[in-house]
């Protein structure tokens, strides 16, 4: 096999499984961030000290979280591959792999918006509530403006964990850095593709996180 110089490896072999990456990480953070914002709303709200307590709901989706959240994600993406043929038409693709994504990622996310809700000061909410405030007043205009820093820091502590997940994703027929690292760098025996992935990777993590910090300090 012929020697592969730096400038292929980055133009012909990362850069297209780099753009295959951030599409994936796009979608699928775009759709478990508004899924898991709607659970963890519900959660909050039907919590046995929330404002509209409902024990059946409350540990229907309580239970439902934390079982997805218990799966390893190969195990989940293999379980839910009919849902996936279902929906995308595809078990293999980047787009085949937001449909895992998404599954694994809403949960999780789920659970940090929750945990983010029920960091706000409950004299605040009592407050809104003395004022006569609806519920989803009290929600948008009191509780969310609360714990903005917290949601802000949990969504990205999140994209950096779905950028994991794509990695695994694209070792099983999603693309990807994940399969290119895989094809090109370890069962080619190429660590110079190896390590330029890795590298690639970890400066898109400190990107992402820099970003994130960024946009935390502006609104803490």
């Amino acid at each position: 096999m012929r020697e592969i110089g730096i400038e292929e490896i980055l133009t012909r072999i990362i850069a297209p499984a780099f753009l295959v990456t951030i599409k994936m990480l796009a979608v699928s953070i775009v759709l478990a961030g508004i899924l898991g914002m709607i659970l963890a709303i519900i959660l909050y709200m039907t919590r046995p000290d929330g404002m509209m307590p409902n024990g059946i709901i409350y540990k229907l989706l309580n239970t439902l979280v934390s079982l997805i959240r218990s799966f390893p994600f190969i195990i989940l993406m293999v379980s839910i591959i009919p849902f996936t043929r279902f929906v995308t038409g595809s078990s293999i693709g980047w787009t085949a792999a937001i449909v895992p994504m998404t599954v694994a990622g809403t949960p999780f996310l789920a659970r940090m918006f929750e945990n983010n809700l029920k960091e706000v000061n409950p004299a605040l909410v009592e407050a809104a509530q003395a004022f006569g405030a609806s519920n989803s007043k009290i929600i948008f205009k009191v509780i969310f403006v609360e714990a903005l820093p917290a949601l802000i820091s949990s969504s990205i502590l999140s994209v950096i964990q779905l950028l994991s997940l794509s990695a695994v994703a694209g070792t099983v027929g999603a693309g990807g850095l994940g399969a290119a690292a895989l094809t090109y760098g370890y069962q080619s025996f190429n660590d110079t593709v190896m390590y330029s992935i890795v590298a690639v990777l970890f400066v898109l993590v400190f990107f992402i996180q820099f970003v994130g910090d960024t946009i935390y300090k502006k609104f803490s």
